[in-house]
């Protein structure tokens, strides 16, 4: 039963990975400024974005292990230092996001920012999830969290003021960041959104491993839905449409991830698809 268990996890996530482009997570994307003081350094299929200040710059997402050279070029790139990074936040605690954490703190001697609903799974490297247990290609590097955050904690520094929002479903501790920005002397309201997805194999009803799924995501969607967007930005560049994004900046020169009505789009549509698998498997019991 216990290999049985194993085999149907890799298998779920290995369809998984299919689905959201596993093979772009290692293909180099340009860095670039998304917006005022916030720029985009992660790889095609991996969002991680740098937001500088004066006092030093914050990270969201070491993404992999194999990541951090990729995001160290891309903050070089841009002309800032790698080193002066000081703090490190993530989406959630899922190896493609945080798998590169223990490297980069190393390298930077950041200190780390962890939802405290998923600080002890990124402590153990990822033992201990709720769906994917200790399945050993989704286990990374242990890392020590310098600080357990708490829904609507706020991470400053320099100018930089950021909210952590506990959207919780696809792991406990998922967060969504959000954090205001001035530009050409308008003020915009920018969200990065941890996730809002429903893995493939993900038990909504009856989870003896997480009995409160359901209830979470439901709340993950009512927060999300309250939350002012101008700026959508997200843990995957696939969910606010990176590529043709970047492409559309680079030819007009005008900024398209300014886009309010794409992030309540998305919002709903992701809720859409969240209670279908619900009504889905609700029946089934």
């Amino acid at each position: 039963m216990f290999l049985f268990s194993q085999l149907s996890v890799f298998l779920l996530t290995s369809v998984l990975l299919a689905q959201i482009g596993v093979a772009d997570y290692e293909v180099p994307f340009p860095p670039h400024q998304v917006i005022a003081n916030i720029y985009y350094v992660g790889s095609k299929g991996l969002a991680s974005y740098l937001i500088t200040t004066s006092q030093g710059h914050i990270l969201i997402n070491s993404n992999l292990e194999s990541s951090v050279p990729m995001i160290k070029d891309s903050v070089e790139k841009l002309g800032f230092r790698f080193a002066d990074i000081k703090i490190l936040l993530i989406s959630h605690a899922h190896y493609d996001h945080n798998g590169g954490s223990a490297r980069l703190r190393r390298l930077t001697g950041a200190r780390y920012f962890v939802m405290a609903e998923d600080a002890d799974e990124v402590e153990a490297g990822g033992k201990g999830n709720f769906h994917y247990g200790d399945t050993k290609h989704m286990l990374y590097e242990p890392c020590p969290v310098d600080r357990r955050l708490h829904d609507g904690d706020v991470v400053e520094l320099g100018e930089a003021r950021l909210v952590a929002h506990r959207t919780p479903g696809h792991t406990r501790g998922c967060t969504t960041w959000t954090l205001r920005v001035k530009e050409g002397g308008k003020n915009f309201d920018v969200v990065v959104v941890g996730s809002p997805n429903v893995n493939p194999g993900y038990k909504l009803v009856n989870n003896k491993a997480y009995p409160e799924i359901a209830r979470d995501f439901q709340r993950t969607f009512q927060v999300l839905k309250s939350l002012p967007c101008d700026v959508f930005l997200g843990a995957h560049g696939s969910y606010y449409g990176l590529e043709a994004k970047f492409a559309r900046k680079i030819k007009s020169g005008g900024n398209p991830f300014v886009d309010p009505t794409g992030y309540k789009d998305y919002i709903l549509e992701r809720e859409a698809s969240f209670q279908a698998e619900l009504d889905k498997q609700s029946k089934g019991h």
